[in-house]
């Protein structure tokens, strides 16, 4: 009996340290911000694709993967080549080096 009234609780914390990027709040005024300021809105929106594919399929995409909040971050801060429907050009990088900054629109990203 004292086995199982320890069980429960010690699962629910495991799971709750597998959990990745929605522990943090999200400063949605902040991300919107630094989205703008960084011109991404030219080739993003949130729910429509444009030059690059929209907010909610970005999510789609990496919501659902462990390494989801980080393939982001990745994407604007490396300039990977991207398919566009022009051909293929180098993704813009993000100015800003605040990592805090980068999570915030990353998880921000995600819960589109």
């Amino acid at each position: 009996m004292k086995l199982t009234k320890l069980a429960v609780p010690l699962a629910i914390a495991a799971l709750a340290g597998f959990s990745t990027h929605t522990m943090a709040a999200v400063d949605a005024d902040a991300a919107q911000a630094l989205f703008k300021k960084n011109k991404c809105n030219t080739c993003h929106s949130p729910d429509q694709a444009k030059k690059g594919p929209s907010l909610k399929s970005i999510a789609a995409k990496y919501k659902p993967k462990a390494d989801g909040q980080a393939a982001i971050i990745k994407a604007f801060t490396t300039g990977p080549k991207v398919k566009t429907p022009d051909g293929e050009e180098e993704h813009k990088i993000l100015d800003s080096k605040d990592a805090g900054a980068q999570k915030n629109l990353a998880d921000w990203i995600l819960a589109q």
